[in-house]
């Protein structure tokens, strides 16, 4: 399973990939100038890593309400499904930017905001969330299942 997730944001998309070994790693962000030319970005890197299903930060309100941006992502959602087909999860996102920027307050390099890294690692910590959920909820096989070998 080849999963994209993403970081949405109006000037800057971050993106990231994961695969069946379920690391999470920071892809270039969709930062084009146009929202068509971001969505071809998206595009892009959907056929380049065969992705089967896209994992979108949702950003609710501290009190876990939906506000304003959380709906903002609703309608990018609905227009990604249309335009890609495939499932799309929402993962709460509350503080992932904020967490990727206090990682880096200890590091020499200084990123650019514009550049979208902050946003890619962002949608690395998003989709690395979301694949430690699934691996949570999923049960280890019996010795059994494993032909009696552990």
């Amino acid at each position: 399973m080849n999963y994209l997730g993403i970081d949405w944001g109006e000037k800057r998309i971050g993106l990231a990939y994961a695969d069946e070994v379920g690391i999470a790693v920071p892809l270039p962000a969709a930062v084009a100038a146009t929202k068509k030319d971001r969505l071809k970005h998206i595009e892009e890197m959907i056929k380049a890593r065969r992705i089967h299903e896209i994992i979108c930060g949702y950003p609710l309100n501290m009190n876990g309400s939906v506000g304003f941006k959380a709906k903002e992502v609703d309608v990018f959602i609905e227009e990604i499904t249309k335009r890609f087909g495939l499932p799309i999860h929402r993962v709460d996102e509350r503080l992932s930017s904020h967490s990727v920027e206090q990682g880096l307050k200890g590091q020499k390099k200084k990123l650019d905001r514009k550049s979208g890294e902050i946003d890619s690692r962002a949608a690395a910590l998003i989709l690395q969330d979301f694949i430690e959920e699934q691996n949570m909820n999923t049960p280890m096989p019996s010795p059994d299942e494993l032909g009696g070998h552990y």
